[in-house]
């Protein structure tokens, strides 16, 4: 019976890590056209070939070509006189007055890569530019009577938009209707943009006040089955994941028929959406004109400004970093669930707690690696009763073994027979047989929330630890097939068996030697390779998820030390169980 459920417990646990941490990684090695958009019908036969390239998780160009062209354009582009300044503590950029467009946006509080020298991140890029990515706010009415996509807008002389200074732009019709563009921004990452329209004319102006996204996905990070990245919103205060590229791509445009709380497009990292004003009911879709190009939009009712009236709709656009505390704070500001634009799928009221542990950690000791440490060492300490629990059930299931194996033997041709005997066996000596496995079940929760929270939190982004640890989100960087990075070139992620795998497996082993011996051989041979292949899967994961389960494993060998001095007869039993083990394999060859 034990025999029978270590072996279940052994498959079970082989076959929960495979399905949540294996999957990923071998789609993407398979099919590494997952998560790329279909060409659409009407795209361009000319469009650039670079826009197929395989996204990475952080999203980007991945092109070098396009990377280059990016470069240049923006240096181009942004040298304008006519442009516009943006300067806030969260975002430094410009605006077009050629049709009002927010199309130059960096963050400032994230750079593009870990070395510093690689200046801040991209949010916005503007149009034509390979990273294409802006936003526009304008009407909808009869041609000549709204402003259009290339309207010139008029700007007060020296403008800067700045928390405090907002920058109001103009623009007058030929029947006397002004329209005006007020923009204001905050300290983090949210702009708001008031649509005004005052009708100084002699006839009633019906328009339809519209938002729009415009954006590549050649920045496109990589959509996985557990990390959403693309189209997504919140309807009726549900947050909607289920739109990919792909989807527009096939329809050409995708619906939503709910009203709308906010809309836009998500990376991993990062976001773009429009939130529209919550007194007036709002409409969103999503559509492509091909050419990789693709449109989140938001639409407001259709309103007459009669002469002398006025009319003002006032959409919030937020473009910049997924900070959690930031998100939250405009949740309690009043937009509804937008603290669940990040994906953190059915355990975020797990995930949610661990990360504001390991952010209270980071604050006092300055170092997420160490974070992480000192996070395994407080869940460990809060198990340590449960694991003294599991060494007491160990000792008690030892003792009752040789009644176990008489029952066994006077009831090996009645299986039933034999089964309600050791149940009866158990309950009177008031033994738990899975009261072992509940250690290991309880740091499932644990390890998959430090996945997640490692995964998308920007907040834990080029974090260091040591050493040759620079990123904790990202895996480790030295890998033995390039003997360390000696040699130049990177191994494929299945291959890619780095230090710190290398150290689960050791730990892993260690473990596993303090563990009693199995007498069934095929027991005993998965026990000496879980830790090998546990190296293998987990190699390409985070670092700091290693770093995780390396502490752990560290403690769980020096608790195994600890309880095995408090419990002499188990330390006994498993040597017997040794000797036995070697006896009983030694016999069967």
């Amino acid at each position: 019976m034990e025999n029978q459920n270590q072996r279940n417990l052994i498959l079970a646990v082989v076959l929960s890590a495979l399905l949540l941490f294996g999957w990923d990684a071998g789609v993407r090695y398979f099919y590494p056209n997952a998560g790329k958009t279909k060409p659409v019908a009407s795209a361009s036969p000319a469009a650039s070939p670079s826009g197929a390239a395989k996204p990475t998780r952080e999203g980007g160009l991945t092109s070098a070509t396009d990377i280059a062209e990016e470069a240049r354009d923006i240096k181009t582009i942004l040298a304008d006189p006519g442009r516009i300044a943006i300067a806030a503590p969260g975002l430094t950029g410009s605006l077009n007055p050629v049709g009002g467009v927010v199309d130059d946006l960096v963050t400032v509080r994230h750079t593009a890569a870990i070395d510093p020298a690689s200046g801040p991140q991209r949010i916005f890029s503007p149009a034509g530019t390979p990273a294409q990515h802006y936003a526009q706010f304008g009407w909808v009415g009869a041609a000549g009577t709204v402003p259009g996509p290339q309207t010139l807008w008029t700007a007060p002389a020296g403008a800067k938009l700045t928390p405090q200074t907002p920058v109001t732009l103009s623009w007058t019709n030929p029947t006397g209707a002004t329209f005006t563009l007020t923009y204001k921004i905050d300290a983090d990452y949210m702009v708001t943009v008031e649509q005004g329209v005052t009708n100084a004319g002699t006839a009633p102006l019906t328009i339809e006040p519209v938002a729009q996204l415009n954006r590549t996905n050649k920045t496109a990070a990589l959509d996985s089955f557990n990390v959403h990245a693309g189209p997504f919103g919140a309807f009726d205060e549900v947050v909607d994941f289920g739109t990919d590229y792909d989807d527009i791509s096939e329809t050409g445009k995708v619906t939503k028929d709910a009203r709308t709380d906010w809309v836009g497009f998500t990376d991993v990292y990062w976001m773009s959406t429009l939130i529209p004003e919550g007194k007036v009911p709002a409409s969103a879709d999503f559509r492509t004109p091909g050419r990789d190009i693709y449109l989140a939009n938001l639409f407001y009712p259709e309103s007459t400004v009669a002469p002398g009236q006025s009319l003002t709709r006032s959409t919030r656009l937020f473009a910049g970093a997924k900070e959690i505390k930031v998100l939250d704070r405009y949740e309690a500001d009043g937009i509804p669930k937008f603290s669940l634009a990040i994906d953190w799928g059915w355990f975020r009221w797990f995930e949610r707690p661990l990360f504001m542990l390991l952010d209270a950690l980071f604050k006092a000791v300055g170092n997420f690696g160490v974070a992480i440490i000192l996070m395994t060492l407080i869940v460990r300490g809060i198990m340590f009763p449960i694991a003294q629990k599991q060494f007491a059930s160990m000792a008690a299931m030892r003792a009752i073994q040789p009644k176990m194996k008489a029952i066994q033997e006077r009831y090996k041709d009645d299986k039933p027979k034999q089964q309600e005997e050791i149940m009866a066996l158990y309950k009177k000596e008031g033994v738990n047989p899975l009261a072992g496995c509940l250690p290991i079940f309880l740091q499932i929760p644990v390890f998959f929330a430090l996945y997640k929270v490692l995964i998308l939190a920007v907040e834990m982004r080029h974090q260091p630890f040591a050493l040759w640890i620079k990123d904790l989100s990202a895996p480790d960087p030295l890998h033995v097939l390039n003997l360390f990075g000696l040699l130049d070139f990177t191994p494929p992620s299945f291959l890619g068996i780095g230090v710190l795998a290398i150290l689960l497996g050791i730990t892993m082993w260690l473990q596993f030697k303090l563990q009693p011996a199995q007498m069934d051989p095929v027991q005993q041979q998965v026990f000496a390779l879980m830790p090998w292949m546990m190296m293998f899967i987990m190699a390409p994961f985070a670092a700091g998820l290693l770093i995780y389960w390396i502490t752990s494993n560290l403690l769980t060998i020096a608790q195994q030390k600890y309880l095995y001095s408090k419990h002499p007869q188990l330390k006994e039993q498993a040597a017997k169980d040794a000797a036995d083990a070697k006896r009983a394999r030694e016999q069967a060859k």
